[in-house]
């Protein structure tokens, strides 16, 4: 599996924020022993729904699907977090998660 890092066309502009997502965000938290890729997946896909962060959201849907999570699941959490974070993310994160379910079957 690829190694997480910031997209590098963002490096011109904001290179100490590049710098950090690899160095902190990527090559030290996602790489602590005390979560599995997984369940950091469910985390990460879970809040950036609840958030509504949808620019963030298929590239994390996708690496959940690589650290192990089927779409079913995804599905699932989606569902359990629309009665807590709002009906229209969980609707917003389910399009982007069959979108990319579509694509991956195709």
């Amino acid at each position: 599996m690829a190694k997480l890092s910031a997209p590098q066309e963002l490096a011109g502009i904001a290179p100490k924020l590049v710098e950090v997502s690899n160095e902190v965000l990527f090559a030290d938290v996602w790489e602590r022993p005390e979560l599995s890729p997984r369940d950091r997946s469910l985390i990460t896909v879970s809040v950036l729904a609840a958030l509504y962060r949808t620019e963030q959201l298929p590239f994390h849907l996708g690496r959940a699907l690589e650290n192990g999570l089927s779409v079913e699941e995804l599905s699932e959490a989606i569902t359990h977090l629309a009665f807590y974070a709002g009906w229209p993310n969980a609707m917003t994160a389910i399009t982007q998660l069959k979108k990319i379910a579509d694509e991956r079957s195709a």
